[in-house]
């Protein structure tokens, strides 16, 4: 099985349409009180590299979240298409864009120390707090 593959989506009305041509067959969830507000819960996201295109993209609207980070979204229907990393124009994007991505494996979740109690996963997941974040992608 191949590390990466290519992903085929859209929003939920289809006003944007994505492709991203190296997903990354992990599976993440961002615990961080952002994603949670964006989301309504843990963000389960897919890292997609920078080879992402979009149709449609005057429907994407895009909100500044940190000094490091954007997020896109929908104008239309207002959903989330991508959290991208400034500095190096990388997406993470969420699972539920994607049609043709149903063979994932879940295996990292981030912002561990900021998650609620109210849920939990059964899976084994590499764990990292918003310190091992933060050193590892430089933001504050």
């Amino acid at each position: 099985m191949s590390d990466t593959k290519v992903g085929k989506g859209s929003c939920l009305c289809g006003a944007v349409k994505v492709t991203a041509n190296s997903v990354d067959q992990g599976l993440g969830a961002c615990h961080c009180s952002m994603c949670r507000k964006w989301t309504g819960g843990p963000l389960m996201s897919v890292f997609c590299g920078s080879d992402v295109t979009f149709e449609g993209e005057e429907s994407i609207g895009i909100y500044s979240s940190s000094d490091w980070a954007e997020r896109g979204f929908c104008k239309q229907c207002g959903s989330g298409l991508y959290y991208k990393i400034k500095s190096n124009q990388q997406y993470h994007m969420p699972a539920g864009l994607f049609e043709n991505l149903d063979d994932l494996t879940f295996n990292v979740q981030v912002f561990i120390d900021k998650k609620p109690e109210f849920y939990n996963f059964a899976e084994e997941t590499k764990k990292m707090t918003e310190a091992e974040v933060f050193a590892m992608y430089g933001g504050s």
